[in-house]
């Protein structure tokens, strides 16, 4: 799967969510959720790491990372940045200089 088609269906199943749940996002929305399901991703890895209450379960931890992503990619779209593009001059160019 290519990231940019990820992002894509991302991006429609956000807008059918907000249109059934009537949620208005505005320019700092999709910012302010990376930054709440963050803070959802830490919770559940400090349960699996034995440092905070509640059972550990893997699937979870998962499902927060999945989550913290989506929202990446939504946050993405609406600041106009091309994740891609962003992501071969940051981290992938560095594969092609060991090559």
């Amino acid at each position: 799967m290519h990231l940019k088609t990820l992002q894509a269906d991302v991006l429609r199943i956000s807008d059918i969510y907000a249109a059934e749940h009537g949620i208005e996002r505005s320019g700092d929305w999709a910012l302010l959720k990376v930054q709440e399901e963050l803070g959802e991703l830490t919770a559940e890895h400090l349960r699996m790491s034995g440092r905070a209450r509640g059972a550990a379960d893997a699937d979870k931890l998962g499902d927060e990372a999945a989550d913290v992503l989506g929202m990446l990619l939504i946050y993405c779209q609406g600041a106009g940045v091309d994740i891609e593009a962003a992501m071969q001059r940051k981290w992938l160019h560095w594969l092609e200089k060991t090559s």
